[in-house]
Formats: C-alpha cells, structure tokens, sequence
C-alpha cells in the first residue's frame, strides 16, 4: 500500500494546487499538477521532523518557494505560465516574496490536511 499510498497523497496535493490556482487567477498548467504534487510530499516528510511548529511551517513556505522556482526554471522560460517580474523583490520572474508569504499559511494547512490524509489512508489499509 505504500506506494499507493503516497501516489494518492502526490495526487491530492497537485489536485489541490490546480485548484487553488483556479480559484485565484482561473487557469492553471499541467505542470502545477507535479509541483503541487512535489510540494505535498516534501510538506509531509517536514510534518515528521522533530522541529518547533513555526520552523516546519517555515521550511515548509521555503520548500513550496524552491518548488515554484525550479519548477519556473524549467517550464516557465517564456512565462507563459506565470509571471512575477512585476512583483517587488522577484527573483528572474519566477518568485516573489509575496507568494513566498502566502506559502506560510499554506504550509500550515497543508501539514495538517497531509497528516489527517495519512492517517484515514492508514486506516483503510488496515495499518492503524
């Protein structure tokens, strides 16, 4: 089940990203799917460190931040897909420390919608 298991939570978190992205600007990119994916298994792996709350959600906005930029760097060279040039403070376009500040929050609710996922996921498997 392991595999299953975290290839539904990759699914869930890219799900949620698209989502999110349609929500807040109406359209998204097929590789927003993967980074999203990426974003909430790295979110679940800081969910287990033995850290203090605020460093996890920390790591956690720097984690989506790295995500989104190489993400930008491989996708996003015509910025097509997104584009931060406008932001103050971006870097080549691709993040900005505004979104790096909305990662914040995110990386709580992510965390939390991670470890109640796994555990449900656990407990369907019988692993309780």
């Amino acid at each position: 089940m392991k595999i299953g298991k975290y290839l539904s939570l990759f699914c869930l978190g890219g799900g949620a990203y698209v989502g999110l992205e349609l929500l807040y600007r109406g359209r998204s990119h097929i590789s927003m799917f993967g980074a999203g994916g990426l974003c909430f298994l790295l979110l679940g792996r800081l969910r287990r460190r033995n850290l203090p709350a605020p460093a996890k959600i920390g790591a956690g906005a720097g984690a989506i931040t790295a995500v989104e930029l190489a993400t930008g760097l491989l996708v996003n060279r015509d910025f097509s897909v997104w584009d931060y040039r406008g932001q103050p403070g971006n870097f080549l376009g691709q993040i900005c420390p505004m979104f790096m500040a909305l990662w914040v929050p995110l990386s709580a609710a992510g965390m939390a919608l991670y470890g109640w996922t796994e555990r449900r996921l656990d407990q369907l498997a019988g692993n309780r």
